[in-house]
C-alpha cells in the first residue's frame, strides 16, 4: 500500500554500513522510538530496547534488514535462524510518520519469505506485554499477528526468557510466542 511518491526497498543493513556508518544508529533510534511509544508505562525511565552497538552486530551478523524509501530509512526487521526449519522475526519498527502505508507488513511478508526461501517451516515472534493491564499498541499487534495467520503458542515469564531486560521492567510483564505455519 506504499503510495506513488517511492518505492519501498527491503534490503540487508550490512551493505549500507559500509556506505552510511550512520544507518546502525538510525535505527536503533527508530526501535527505541517507535516501543517507547508502544510500551509506554512497562519501562523503567530511561530503559531502551537496543542500542548502536547492538544494531550494529546484529548487521554484521547479516539479522537486520531495513525498508528505505529513497534514501531515508523507514522500517526495520531483525531475522534469525532460531532451530531447524524455525525462524523468528523481532525488532520490527516502521516509522510513525508513515503508520499505516503497509511498511510493517512489508516487512513481515519479507522476513516469511526470506526465512522460506532458506527452507523453514515454521516463523515465530514473540510479544513483550503487562501481564495486569492492556495497552492499546499490544492488543492492536495481537490483533494485526493473528490476521496474518499467527497463533499465540506459549506465554513465559520475562525473567525464564530475558533475565538482562527484568531489572529494566516498571511493571510485571510476560512474553507472548506466536507461531505461524510457512508451507500452507
Amino acid at each position: 500500500m506504499i503510495d506513488s511518491t517511492g518505492e519501498l526497498h527491503i534490503r540487508s543493513l550490512a551493505p549500507a554500513m559500509g556506505r552510511c556508518s550512520a544507518a546502525p544508529g538510525r535505527v536503533a533510534e527508530l526501535i527505541n522510538g517507535v516501543y517507547a511509544i508502544a510500551e509506554d508505562g512497562m519501562w523503567n525511565h530511561g530503559a531502551t530496547r537496543t542500542s548502536t552497538a547492538e544494531i550494529t552486530e546484529l548487521a554484521e551478523a547479516d539479522q537486520i534488514f531495513v525498508a528505505r524509501l529513497e534514501d531515508r530509512i523507514v522500517g526495520c526487521v531483525r531475522l534469525v535462524q532460531l532451530a531447524d526449519r524455525v525462524a523468528e522475526f523481532g525488532m520490527l519498527a516502521a516509522d510513525p510518520e508513515l503508520r499505516g502505508v503497509g511498511i510493517g507488513r512489508a516487512l513481515v511478508q519479507f522476513a516469511e519469505n526470506r526465512a522460506a526461501d532458506t527452507g523453514n517451516h515454521i516463523m515465530t515472534l514473540e510479544v513483550i506485554q503487562p501481564r495486569d493491564f492492556s495497552l492499546p499498541s499490544k492488543e492492536f499487534l495481537t490483533g494485526w499477528y493473528t490476521r496474518m495467520g499467527y497463533r499465540a503458542v506459549r506465554i513465559d515469564q520475562p525473567d525464564d526468557v530475558y533475565p538482562a531486560l527484568t531489572p529494566l521492567l516498571k511493571v510485571p510483564c510476560e512474553v507472548v510466542t506466536y507461531r505461524k505455519n510457512l508451507r500452507a
